[in-house]
């Protein structure tokens, strides 16, 4: 199999020079090993015909099906650009148009009226006639003669546009197959083959692509995903072992006066029970002498911020300074002063580093990080900047990572001649599957309790013809001297989405609520007004904040009680679950209203309705990626894999990433560096799978 890679696109048959330049552009298909591992995504079968009477019988929308019958006769329409060609064709039961838009003269030539062919396509009703738009019409013998389960392959518009479709596809592929006699040699250690109960890597080739039956299909698509998702594993395990194995960390095992005298005086509530286990997580991992590398899970308002900060006293408490990365000013500002307020007492030194920090107080911060006076220090990307030099950094802490590129996270690696112990936080709840791909080789914290005094917030969904009664709940809330968000979707109206914008929000705001004052904050503002907004809404000078999701993490303003989201249907569980975190941060029952269309599908009103009934954060993005798989999860995140998944998919596969998972432990356990002469072909497979131009192996 790995032979393959060599063989170039073009010397299969039936491919050639100028479509292996275009498999090569639009798929990224350079060899056969790359065309034999281009999955289906779907298999027409041609085992059945239908006839024409039962589909004008027939309601609702038709399949990919196929007919026999004969052309009776051909007719062109219009000219040039406009040119289509309607073939009437009959079984004998009834009558159906085919009609083609393109190559017409090259269709026409090739068909002819009174011979017998095979139609292949998806009819439907136009003006009541049923017809079939480019049909595949083929000989009667070459249906008969060739497969009847027939692979279809993911294409681009440019592929199907230069007549490079599935059908091309899949008989150079199944060519290759016949005329290849030798079985792909098995790349997976036999004792996972056998133990899994896997089907042999030959046999899963050719029934992916040649299917002889549908529970070989499902055992063929089974190995296929096994085998991507245990690479991932096995990569992951041999990196997170090797970091622990090799990377020495600086050995943290004094508790002293910073950390006490905050936990005595400082803490502003009872830490919950996770919030310890957490903590003695990370304690743990910095006597060990090996450097940390842990994620802290946490859902909105669990109290992440806290652990990060005693965490960060642990690490000055012995010598050494902590820094906070986070991805936007508007965070990174938050966090310098949630922290700088809970630790004033103690005369903990927390500065905050962003791209708008001035020439005169970089200067001030860059003297006090060298010479070691500032203990902790805040900020967006400008705190990995090569100008910013520490006296001895030891702790790192990354909010939100997936927003950071792995280059950029690794420069904080560079900031001290011994790497600095890594604390990773989101608040973004991941599913447990997901974390388990994306972030295997980290260590996994989670904090699921709510700190004491935080009450659920009330969540309910409102229609259209509710808005009156919305908006004299919002009323009320202002008179009682609470503040309100009302966010959009978007920034300018859209007709034809029939969206309500944040610009015309604000206007309706500003004339309902008067005389309150009312902010207006979306991206497109320059950074100056929008903080300067902002600003206004967390200070209490206005009391209504209307805003775009830009206010989704970052914004902690405790007076704000409620929570309204336009065009709910619009958005993703897991955004509406951050939306709705930005209130119930204080003492006072808090609502979320979500508004939307009364005419919604029945998937979106499910997911709305979910909204309503929980908030645990968890148990919606289990819920969001089983509803609308991976989605934005995965897309962010897919940076965190070492190659992007082919036919595993992330949201349907829990149970097969937990058994590759399992499998990859044991592999390791018995081989730790896969040596051994049964699993020495799987390790060249897995270095060739991975194929990494730049070896961020070390880096979290």
């Amino acid at each position: 199999m790995l032979s393959l890679r060599n063989f170039d696109i073009k010397f299969v048959k039936g491919i050639g020079p100028e479509r292996a330049k275009l498999l090569t552009s639009e798929l990224g298909i350079h060899t056969a090993y790359d065309l034999l591992r281009l999955y289906p995504t779907s298999y027409i079968d041609r085992s059945r015909t239908y006839s024409i009477r039962s589909l004008h019988q027939a309601t609702g929308e038709f399949p990919y099906l196929q007919i026999r019958g004969r052309f009776v006769s051909f007719n062109v329409l219009g000219e040039g650009a406009s040119m289509r060609l309607i073939g009437l064709f009959t079984d004998g039961t009834a009558t159906i148009d085919c009609v083609w838009f393109k190559g017409v003269r090259e269709v026409r030539n090739r068909l002819a009226a009174g011979h017998e062919y095979v139609l292949f396509g998806k009819p439907s009703f136009f003006r009541e006639t049923l017809q079939m738009t480019h049909p595949e019409v083929d000989p009667p013998e070459r249906i008969d003669a060739g497969p009847k389960v027939r692979a279809v392959y993911p294409l681009t518009e440019k592929l199907r546009q230069r007549n490079l479709g599935s059908k091309v596809i899949h008989a150079a592929i199944t060519n290759f197959l016949l005329t290849r006699k030798a079985p792909f040699a098995e790349t997976l250690p036999p004792s996972i083959v056998k133990s899994q109960g896997l089907m042999g890597l030959d046999e899963a080739i050719r029934t992916i692509h040649v299917p002889v039956s549908s529970e070989a299909l499902a055992q063929a698509r089974k190995r296929f995903k096994f085998e991507e998702l245990f690479y991932i594993q096995t990569d992951m395990l041999m990196r997170s072992r090797k970091r622990k194995l090799q990377v020495q960390g600086f050995i943290m095992p004094r508790i002293g006066q910073w950390f006490n005298d905050f936990y005595n005086t400082c803490l502003p509530f009872d830490l919950t029970g996770a919030q310890k286990r957490v903590i003695k997580e990370i304690r743990a991992d910095i006597v060990s002498g090996r450097q940390m590398n842990r994620l802290v899970q946490g859902d909105v308002g669990s109290g992440k911020t806290l652990v990060a900060l005693m965490a960060m006293l642990l690490a000055i408490d012995n010598g050494y300074q902590a820094c906070l990365m986070a991805p936007t000013e508007i965070l990174a500002t938050q966090h310098f002063e949630t922290i700088s307020g809970l630790a004033a007492q103690i005369g903990l030194n927390v500065r905050l580093l962003t791209g708008s920090t001035r020439a005169k107080q970089r200067r001030v911060i860059d003297e006090g990080l060298r010479d070691g006076t500032i203990h902790i220090l805040v900020g967006t990307h400008a705190v990995i900047e090569d100008k910013v030099v520490f006296k001895n950094l030891g702790l790192a802490v990354i909010d939100e990572q997936h927003r950071f590129g792995v280059a950029q996270r690794a420069k904080l690696w560079n900031k001290n001649t011994v790497p600095p112990h890594m604390l990773v936080m989101t608040a973004t709840p991941i599913p447990r599957t997901l974390a388990m791909t994306v972030y295997g080789d980290l260590d996994v914290s989670v904090i699921d309790e709510l700190p004491p005094g935080r009450k659920p917030v009330n969540t309910v969904l409102r229609f259209d013809e509710q808005r009156s009664q919305v908006q004299k709940g919002i009323r009320a809330q202002l008179d009682a001297g609470h503040q309100v968000y009302i966010v959009y979707p978007l920034v300018e109206e859209n007709e034809k989405l029939d969206l309500k914008s944040v610009n015309e929000g604000f206007e309706a705001a500003s004339e309902l609520y008067a005389p309150y004052k009312v902010a207006l904050v979306h991206g497109k503002m320059k950074p100056a007004e929008k903080d300067s907004n902002m600003q206004r809404f967390a200070s209490g000078e206005a009391s209504v904040l209307v805003a775009t999701t830009v206010i989704e993490v970052g914004v902690n303003v405790p007076n704000a009680t409620t929570m309204v989201i336009e065009n709910a249907e619009r958005f993703g569980l897991s955004q509406l679950h951050q939306l709705r975190g930005r209130v119930g941060r204080g003492a006072d029952k808090s609502h979320c209203i979500l508004m939307s269309k009364h005419q919604i599908g029945s998937d979106t009103r499910k997911r709305l309705e979910l909204m309503t009934s929980t908030t645990d954060g968890f148990v919606i993005a289990e819920a969001d990626m089983q509803m609308r798989g991976p989605g934005d999860i995965e897309g962010t995140m897919q940076s965190g894999l070492p190659f992007d998944l082919r036919i595993a998919n992330l949201a349907q596969d829990g149970q097969i990433i937990e058994l590759a998972r399992r499998a990859a432990e044991s592999l390791l356990d018995a081989d730790p560096a896969l040596q051994a002469p049964e699993n020495r072909t799987f390790a060249h497979a897995l270095s060739m799978m991975l194929n990494r131009a730049t070896d961020w192996s070390r880096i979290s």
